[in-house]
């Protein structure tokens, strides 16, 4: 028999070995647990993370939805204002609304002034003396500042620009009178002229003048109602036509004096644009302006072209 002593000995041994057997058991424990619950922790910041980016989208697609209710709402609106009103109710509100920027321009040169005189065709020649035989002859005396041509152009700016076409202030030895809506007179000169578009800038004195707002040439269909004003034949300025939009994007050739001018991605409307009208807006019934008039087909039944504005609103940009 195992003495009562070594027993003890051995008992205490295995005491203490399982001891420290649950020791290391326990911190390995330990260990797994906090590395558990810090691997959860991540977890949860992760998770979080992802639903604060999905709610951060469906905020954005909320706000997206609700511009594009906002802005189907206005044009809602505005269909509806464009039914309750008449046809002429829409056409008078345009016109009055341009009306103010648009401005007549005459065109005036220094010519000869001439006067008759009555002469013997013959000279001196003794033989026809006595006849008695006149003819009219005229002779320059001196020069006369007198109306050679006539156009229209609109209000850009507050300060005084006009954009016009540049045909229709093409003579650098011409001088330029703005005629506008109030009965004024002001004398303009030319800042800029575009060979390539058609397009020139004329400068007025003063301030705070009604000026044109344009609107969207890439919108616009085919069927559109439109508006062209001007001064008519140099005579009647303000002139109203009305038509439609009837082709886009048209190629056109013009003669300019000796040259040909070709004109790109015009606008075709049946609205008369009668010479004089050249350089005068082509509008919508919101009065917005779409279209720089520019030509017309002589001899057609309403064929007439504009500029479209969105090419103009690059050059009147840099130029201001």
């Amino acid at each position: 028999m195992v003495p009562l002593q070594i027993k003890r000995i051995i008992g205490s041994i295995i005491f203490l070995g399982i001891l420290a057997v649950m020791g290391f058991a326990g911190k390995t424990w330990t260990k797994n647990f906090f590395a558990v619950k810090e691997r959860s922790f991540d977890e949860k910041i992760v998770i979080l993370q992802q639903q604060i980016a999905a709610l951060g989208e469906q905020v954005q697609r909320l706000t997206g939805e609700s511009s594009q209710v906002a802005l189907s709402v206005r044009e809602l609106q505005n269909r509806k204002d464009l039914r309750e009103k008449s046809q002429d109710e829409l056409l008078t509100e345009a016109v009055a609304k341009i009306a103010p920027s648009v401005v007549s321009i005459v065109v005036s040169k220094d010519v000869p002034k001439l006067e008759v005189s009555y002469e013997n065709p013959f000279g001196n020649d003794p033989f026809f003396k006595d006849f008695n035989f006149r003819v009219p002859v005229y002779r320059q005396k001196g020069t006369v500042n007198q109306k050679v041509g006539a156009g229209t152009g609109f209000i850009i700016a507050q300060n005084g620009y006009i954009l016009t076409n540049r045909h229709v202030v093409a003579d650098s030895s011409a001088t330029y009178t703005a005629l506008l809506s109030d009965g004024a007179q002001k004398e303009g000169k030319v800042v800029f002229r575009d060979l390539e578009n058609d397009l020139a800038i004329l400068k007025i004195d003063g301030a705070n003048f009604k000026i044109a707002r344009f609107g969207d040439s890439n919108s616009l269909k085919l069927g559109q109602t439109v508006i062209a004003i001007g001064n008519a034949l140099g005579a009647y300025n303000n002139s109203v036509s009305v038509g439609i939009i009837s082709g886009l994007n048209r190629t056109l050739e013009a003669r300019d004096g000796a040259r040909v001018v070709k004109l790109e991605n015009v606008l075709q409307t049946d609205a008369a644009i009668n010479p004089g009208n050249s350089g005068g807006p082509l509008i919508t019934l919101q009065g917005e302006v779409i279209g720089v008039n520019v030509a017309t087909v002589i001899g057609s039944s309403n064929i007439s072209f504009s500029i479209p504005i969105n090419a103009a609103k690059e050059i009147v940009q840099s130029r201001l």
